[in-house]
């Protein structure tokens, strides 16, 4: 594993998570929408580290800040991370 790479996966899916709470909290649900199905495309048909990267950063990040707006989560995921948040809530 490369030291100091700034566009490792887990870097990308940090700031895609970012854009993806940005564009729910403006009320631009058709461009949070199109992340949200990007990244269950690559959650779905990724490597396991992009896979890894999706489950624990992005669904993770956007979950948590979602839920701090008390928005509800099962309505804005995609089935396929729908079910990976489920695991993360009942993994605690």
């Amino acid at each position: 594993m490369k030291k100091g790479n700034n566009d490792s996966v887990y870097n990308q899916m940090q700031r895609m998570a970012e854009l993806t709470v940005t564009m729910v909290l403006a009320g631009k649900m058709v461009r949070a929408k199109r992340l949200l199905e990007s990244a269950e495309k690559l959650f779905l048909n990724g490597d396991y580290r992009s896979r890894n990267a999706v489950s624990n950063v992005y669904v993770y990040d956007v979950s948590t800040l979602l839920e701090l707006h008390h928005y509800n989560v099962h309505t804005l995921l995609p089935i396929g991370l729908q079910k990976e948040y489920i695991k993360q809530i009942n993994a605690f």
